[in-house]
């Protein structure tokens, strides 16, 4: 009989093995120059208090973090604060125009019953000087595109329906005009509230009754909106707050209760506290954003968009503005514009609707489902450490993503609608301070996410058709490169992918990117001249704004457009491209000789004389210097934008 005690330990070659490769691999991650994985203690902080951890320097919530303090002793404007303003402006995480803001090239369509001209310097924009300054301390030197037309159409009081490419600017430039023309008018215009420096909980508490309500689709989005209009409302009356679902309730109310002018909220929440009339009230609203437009109107919340257009009484309330911002244009979204907005809406299309652009470098490589963890972590070592978002399809994937690279020595985090608030925001928090530098998440909950030197997104997960397809491509990779700095994105592709094929070639092309071999069959017949189908912008439609579909290019290059017969784009009088006081008419309109829009002589768009918009000098697409499409120091500089009409 055998002693059991004395039989050698069986010994798994298999474990040893693993065990031997992920200790080369944790030494690999230090070698490169990643730094230790810090692991997040959630027990720590869920429940407990915000002090657990580290990186939180400001407030339990990112709702409680520090506005400026209105004393109603100031007068018109408030004095500096230096702690303040330094917790405002100096964030060493910030996003920075980058140096290829230049090479950026957009052609610009401007739609509406009267003429908006641009705006190439903030000076120039008639801003107040608080809110000038305000721009200025957030280092905004010129207006991007979307900016430099909204900000005027905004300041005039027109309704604005907005369609640019993610990264371009669009949260500064409806919250710019809109405070500026608030500026002077609060006290008249905003409901009595506590002095917030001497306020008192017990006796106190206010209704909110906000002026601007701002709607986006997710918490990430509103708190991102809500850090923007802190810094833009220093020194001024008008007190921000933001609202969003997974946060207690408690300490959002306690907000709106020391009185809000400007609030930004999700869906959700939103309804939730609009049921309480003691609590919120939209009755003073002068402003209604809804911003990521198609996201709002694609993931159920029709109705309580429905609702909140309708509690806004735009019928009743001339002053009223109504503003929408969107990456793309779908049927639900041209629905509420024709139903609240005023006739005479602005419309502004910055790019082609869905489309990326030339500063991210794209590339798709093959790799079988089995093998994308290890391709992953191989691609992750072929580039210097740096700041990496990571794209997956599945909440579990995720997790699994994540813990696949924590194991691997490398310092990840993860995001997804599973977790709680408290995590999301922890993890955000470590992905934008580089504690963990690389993130994993799922395509919504990074909808709309800001972060500063995203130098590279990887698909894991290439979007389905099925889930918004190209489109969410487009939206994912945005997160790099953004206004004006480089990035890249490389997507991981393979037979599951095929639906999406055709359109990922036609972005590529698009853009510029190389074609892989695996994908040469998609290829359209004719590269040259791409045709879209993704149903964004299809205007065409019957009862479509009253017919007519979005062709022609602005100043006539083109007939057609938005299509009545009269009095509209693409008619033959009054018209876009009309034969008189037209766009494209022979005199004293646009496309005319002279004194016109697109005429030979001085003031003209594209004039060949001086101070032309298209002409030789500080003109947009002039061939000098400081000109906007231009040669140096201009937007979309070069062969691709001289002598185009207000392209950039």
């Amino acid at each position: 009989m055998s002693d059991a005690g004395s039989n050698p330990p069986v010994v798994d070659a298999a474990a040893e093995a693993r065990a031997k490769q992920l200790a080369e691999d944790i030494e690999k991650a230090k070698a490169a120059g990643w730094t230790n994985p810090i692991p997040f203690q959630y027990a720590q902080v869920v429940g407990g208090e915000a002090a657990a951890d580290a990186t939180r320097d400001d407030a339990a919530w990112l709702s409680d973090a520090v506005v400026y303090a209105w004393d109603d002793e100031f007068g018109e404007v408030g004095p500096k604060n230096e702690e303040v303003e330094k917790m405002l402006y100096e964030d060493p995480y910030g996003q920075r125009i980058g140096q290829q803001i230049q090479a950026l090239s957009f052609k610009v369509s401007v739609e509406g019953a009267e003429q908006v001209l641009p705006v190439r310097d903030f000076n120039d924009a008639g801003l107040h000087p608080i809110m000038l300054e305000n721009v200025q301390l957030c280092k905004y030197t010129t207006p991007t595109p979307i900016q430099a037309y909204t900000i005027p159409a905004v300041l005039t009081g027109h309704d604005v329906v907005a369609i640019a490419q993610t990264g371009s600017g669009k949260t500064a430039a409806f919250l710019i005009p809109i405070m500026s023309r608030l500026m002077g008018k609060t006290r008249q215009l905003a409901a009595p509230r506590p002095n917030p420096l001497r306020y008192n909980p017990a006796t106190d508490r206010v209704r909110a009754e906000p002026l601007v309500l701002v709607v986006c689709p997710t918490r990430e989005l509103a708190c991102q909106i809500f850090d923007e209009a802190r810094r833009l409302c220093y020194r001024t009356m008008l007190r921000p707050c933001v609202i969003y679902g997974g946060a207690p309730s408690k300490n959002q109310r306690e907000q709106l209760e020391m009185g809000c002018d400007i609030l930004i909220a999700t869906p959700g929440r939103l309804a939730d506290f609009m049921s309480n009339m003691n609590l919120l009230s939209l009755e003073r609203l002068k402003f209604t954003i809804i911003d990521e437009a198609d996201e709002l109107l694609s993931t159920g919340w029709e109705d309580i968009m429905e609702r909140l257009f309708a509690a806004s009484s735009s019928n009743q309330d001339a002053d009223h503005t109504f503003l929408m911002f969107s990456a793309t244009f779908p049927k639900s979204a041209r629905k509420l514009a024709r139903e609240y907005m005023e006739e005479d809406f602005v419309r502004i299309k910055v790019g082609r609707v869905g489309s990326t652009h030339a500063n991210i470098k794209q590339q798709v490589v093959y790799v079988e489902e089995s093998a994308k963890n290890q391709a992953l972590f191989d691609l992750i070592f072929s580039e210097p450490p740096q700041r990496t978002l990571i794209f997956v399809n599945a909440k579990a994937k995720c997790d699994i993503v994540d813990d696949f690279l924590y194991n691997k020595g490398l310092p990840t985090t993860s995001i997804h609608s599973d977790r709680t608030q408290r995590e999301r925001e922890d993890a955000l928090r470590a992905f934008r301070t580089g504690r963990a530098p690389i993130m994993v998440a799922t395509g919504v909950s990074a909808r709309g996410l800001d972060v500063a030197n995203i130098k590279h997104v990887i698909n894991y997960d290439l979007p389905s058709t099925q889930h918004d397809g190209i489109t969410e491509y487009v939206h994912r990779i945005g997160r790099t490169a953004r206004i004006g700095n480089e990035g890249k994105a490389t997507s991981f592709f393979n037979d599951r992918n095929d639906d999406i094929a055709e359109d990922l070639v036609k972005i590529l092309l698009e853009s510029k990117q190389d074609i892989p071999d695996f994908l040469e069959q998609h290829k359209p017949a004719d590269p040259d001249n791409i045709e879209w189908h993704d149903g964004t912008d299809d205007e065409s439609e019957v009862g479509d704004f009253d017919g007519g579909g979005f062709g022609g290019e602005v100043a006539g290059e083109a007939a057609g457009g938005f299509g009545g017969p009269a009095d509209s784009f693409g008619g033959p009088a009054d018209s876009f491209g009309g034969p008189a006081d037209s766009f494209g008419g022979p005199a004293d309109s646009f496309g005319g000789p002279a004194d016109s829009f697109g005429g030979a002589a001085a003031d003209g768009f594209n004039a060949s004389a001086a101070d032309g918009f298209g002409g030789q000098a500080d003109g947009f697409n002039a061939s000098a210097a400081d000109g906007f499409g231009g040669g140096d120091a201009a937007w979309g500089g070069g062969d691709d934008a001289n002598g185009k009409v207000d392209s950039w």
